[in-house]
């Protein structure tokens, strides 16, 4: 299934002229997603339809996608129903996000409405919600997953609790999404807004750390930032992330050489399917680089944790083999040429057996 980046942008609490410039910046860094939220709509329904109706179409001539995040007290407020989703196809909405669930049979039907506008579920919640909905034969093609933002610090989820959630979502092969927070963005639903991921840890990350932490889990297919607005330079950061394998950034020591440059940047890495918990071992590089000399330098100290590492040229058949330290050690036959930046070390439980992995230069 194809990635995709998102931004979230709340009409009600902004200008539609700002949301317009803003989401044709992310448009120029490749993003084609939107959460949209209409939770506090308190206009009535033509100013409301006409506001979102505006922007939503300004954003599908982007190519953007849209997803309507909805509440049951929405419906009372513009006298519509769930059994009828004329309202949202006239926005020009794709999808629309069920805050609240039903019985099952519900969401189900709601996956066949004439206008193909797509259903997305809440995924944070580790119960058979999903499983409930598909025994009742819904239009898969038409079902998503979405997980919340927790705008309060302190109250995302933990990671082992997402993992588990998605797995229901991912299994099921339905399409996934997650929310990390912009450091920049002071733009949300509500009053309270400590930034607004999914996940706890991502609270005060980097955007892009926090998106290769989910794309690398491969429980998620899109990643959306939660609040609004998001810097320039936090959108081209995010176009520059690697959807589809981890590309850590890192930093080289002074010493390191050409070859071992090429070594670390050039090379399609993997990870060896007999594995060892000291290292990751890239060992395909060692055979395209046998015959190039690379003499000992920085191999006296005890490697850390997101060392990079590669035979020198005291180490016979294993000189320029890769790898990345998972455990302190020593081995001088060993230089160290760089490190995984410190809040990327998340990344490292990814890497399994047959990982495809890429190092880009900090």
């Amino acid at each position: 299934m194809k990635r995709q980046l998102g931004v979230s942008v709340y009409p009600d609490h902004s200008d539609i002229e700002q949301d317009k410039a803003y989401l044709t910046l992310a448009h120029k860094y490749g993003f084609s997603r939107i959460f949209m939220s209409m939770l506090e709509v308190t206009e009535g329904k033509e100013a409301v339809s006409q506001k979102f109706k505006e922007l939503i179409f300004f954003a599908k001539d982007l190519g953007f996608e849209t997803i309507l995040d909805v509440a049951p007290n929405i419906f009372e407020e513009l006298g519509i129903s769930y059994d009828d989703l004329t309202f949202f196809h006239e926005l020009g909405a794709d999808g629309i996000r069920l805050d609240l669930g039903f019985d099952g049979n519900k969401e189900a039907m709601l996956t066949y409405n004439p206008f193909g506008v797509a259903i997305e579920l809440n995924m944070s919640n580790d119960v058979a919600y999903l499983d409930n909905i598909l025994t009742y034969q819904a239009n898969t093609p038409y079902l998503y997953g979405c997980h919340n933002f927790y705008p309060q610090e302190g109250t995302a989820l933990p990671y082992d609790f997402f993992e588990s959630c998605s797995k229901r979502f991912k299994e099921k092969g339905i399409r996934t999404a997650a929310f990390i927070t912009s450091q920049a963005g002071n733009i949300g639903p509500w009053d309270i807004n400590d930034g607004l991921p999914t996940l706890e840890m991502h609270r005060h990350l980097p955007v892009e750390v926090a998106a290769k932490h989910l794309f690398a889990t491969n429980l998620i297919d899109d990643v959306i930032i939660g609040n609004a607005y998001a810097s320039e330079q936090e959108l081209e950061a995010l176009s520059k992330v690697n959807r589809y394998q981890t590309a850590f950034s890192i930093e080289f020591v002074a010493e390191a050489n050409p070859v071992e440059k090429a070594i670390v940047l050039n090379a399609q890495h993997y990870r060896r399917g007999d594995i060892t918990h000291q290292v990751i071992r890239s060992t395909e590089v060692r055979k395209v680089y046998k015959n190039e000399a690379n003499p000992a330098h920085d191999n006296t100290q005890e490697f850390q944790v997101g060392d990079i590492v590669i035979g020198n040229d005291s180490f016979g058949k294993y000189k320029n083999e890769l790898q990345v330290v998972l455990e302190p050690h020593s081995d001088p036959r060993k230089n160290k040429v760089g490190h995984i930046v410190e809040a990327e070390h998340i990344l490292l439980p990814f890497i399994h057996p047959w990982s495809k992995f890429k190092f880009v230069e900090q």
